[in-house]
């Protein structure tokens, strides 16, 4: 279960707290204004911490450590601009440049001062999804959260004190260099890396960014060079960038919508993604993920919309059109599905899932032929692979109404036995047992699919009828009566079998009840009608 709340009814430490004493795992995401980190929590220990658009520190952490050369670090990060699939620690391990144990130390005290930087974070929301673990990540540690909140409000108090003199990340400072030297006063080796940049031109971001420190080390250090006259404020990069769009702040914004868009915050990603829009508005890349966040909230015509202009600015790609072509697919406008789909394929002919995508439309459009055509050509493509369930159960109803069950059968059940718990597949198989008259092997596999996933209503309904057919009345009613609470206009089929039953059990209020349900839903089902009617009828 998702645990979500406002930074300001509950600070970090005592979520944090929360998280260590309850053993959870998963990911907690943390918002403060125009920032995002995570903390990932593995039974109650943290194991990883990242914040977006923040420098990856860990190269500047093991060059002051001593654990690598400068040259070394240059050349890491010149090979990875040519190997994006690999992280620097990677990099730097392969060149022989550190060993693992040394790397993991790094990493360890990376996760811990973004920890740290995460405490000074008053406002904002935080949002913890139980079970997610870091993507891609193998160097995780170990932590217990109780020595990082102990330090973390050690920091937070001082950070209090700091703010008085550095207020914020947009504060441009200018050092009297002659003074400084003068003093001869001793000063720490942070404060002796910041005195030659304090030149009136870079913010106390920049000054993070460009030594390498982290921000409470730079913050710590500029609050003792202005609380001893070495250095003072003398403006904000705020107001030279007014009307400045620079690169950086684009990305911000992008990097900032995939977080919050990662983490199911939609509106929050909308609000970003829209800020990109207008920031480059020649761009296909802020529509597309607006049609993506539209889709996600179920705003099909929104998410159309927003997947054709992602065209018209991006160009034709195949996974915006692929994406339209869904969106037109839901709004049931086939036609226009069918030609958005055949764009993408016509520019990634190899995509195994447009072309399932494909065929499903053209099954949807009666078209079995080309259906069968292209669900056998997206197989062909998988090679070795398993198919995905939807190409089972398109390929399986295809033949189906082509008026091949025992093929039909066949590719059900070989989709059941590839995907055993996905419920929709025993569902398909089980209809088309029973249309070969196998009444108990549709009924096994009902009730397999209803022990993967007791929340699909069609297995329910479906089991129920195969009861009702039997005459099995009892159970059928609490199969329909469980379908009826999943979903309540599942059909007026459901309410009239409801009613019948109701009848046959001498309950004649919820007969009428169900029966008049089922007029609500199909107000021209003429059995329901008559069944009323004849519960009104005087007595003969």
């Amino acid at each position: 279960m998702a645990i979500r709340g406002s930074l300001k009814e509950a600070s970090l430490p005592d979520v944090i707290q929360l998280l260590h004493l309850g053993r959870r795992t998963g990911c907690l995401a943390l918002s403060d204004r125009q920032n995002f980190g995570y903390i990932w929590f593995d039974q109650g220990r943290i194991v990883f911490a990242q914040i977006v658009n923040r420098r990856d520190r860990l190269g500047d952490l093991l060059l002051r450590a001593g654990r690598i050369t400068t040259e070394q670090l240059e050349r890491a990060i010149t090979l990875q601009q040519g190997d994006r699939a690999h992280r620097l620690g990677d990099i730097l391990l392969m060149m022989g440049a550190l060993t693992r144990e040394q790397l993991e130390a790094q990493v360890r005290v990376q996760i811990e001062e973004a920890v740290y930087y995460l405490f000074t974070w008053t406002t904002g929301t935080f949002n913890f999804e139980a079970g997610v673990t870091p993507e891609d990540q193998d160097l995780l540690v170990s932590i217990n959260p109780e020595y990082l909140l102990l330090e973390g409000a050690r920091r937070v108090d001082e950070w209090s004190v700091i703010e008085k003199k550095v207020p914020s990340f947009d504060v441009i400072f200018t050092a009297d260099q002659l003074h400084a030297a003068a003093s001869g006063a001793a000063l720490s080796e942070p404060q002796q890396r910041l005195l030659p940049l304090l030149d009136g031109t870079r913010d106390v971001q920049q000054l993070v960014d460009e030594t390498g420190l982290v921000e409470f080390e730079v913050g710590k250090a500029l609050y003792g060079l202005v609380a001893a006259g070495f250095a003072q404020r003398t403006g904000s990069s705020l107001q030279t960038a007014t009307h400045v769009v620079q690169e950086g702040r684009v990305e911000e914004h992008r990097n900032l919508g995939v977080a919050f868009y990662k983490t199911a915050m939609y509106d929050e990603a909308a609000r970003e993604f829209r800020r990109v829009a207008e920031l480059r508005p020649a761009e296909g890349s802020a529509p597309f993920f607006l049609g993506l966040i539209a889709a996600r909230q179920g705003k099909w015509a929104e998410a159309a919309e927003a997947f054709r202009l992602a065209c018209d600015k991006g160009g034709p790609r195949a996974p915006a059109l692929h994406n339209l072509g869904y969106a037109l697919e839901q709004l049931g406008r086939l036609d226009e599905s069918e030609l958005a789909y055949a764009e993408a394929v016509s520019r990634s002919a190899d995509d195994a899932r447009l072309l399932v995508a494909w065929g499903v439309i053209a099954l949807k459009r009666g078209e079995l032929g080309a259906a069968a055509a292209r669900l056998a050509r997206a197989r062909e493509v998988l090679g070795e692979r398993k198919p995905s369930p939807v190409w089972f159960w398109a390929a399986s109803l295809t033949e189906a109404m082509g008026g091949d069950l025992d093929r039909a059968r066949e590719l059900a059940r070989e989709g059941t036995e590839a995907h055993p718990q996905r419920a929709a597949l025993r569902n398909t198989l089980a209809v088309l047992l029973e249309l070969g008259g196998d009444a108990a092997g549709a009924e096994a596999e009902l009730r397999a699919g209803l022990a993967a996933d007791a929340s699909l209503a069609p297995l329910s309904k479906n089991l129920g009828d195969l009861l009702y057919r039997a005459a099995r009345y009892p159970e059928a009613l609490s199969e329909y009566e469980r379908a009826r609470q999943l979903a309540p206009a599942l059909g007026d089929d459901l309410h009239f079998k409801i009613g019948n039953i109701h009848f046959r059990q001498g309950d004649a209020e919820g007969a009428r009840a169900a029966w008049e349900q089922a007029l609500a839903l199909n107000d021209g089902h003429a059995l329901a009608r008559a069944n009323l009617a004849m519960l009104d009828a005087p007595p003969a």
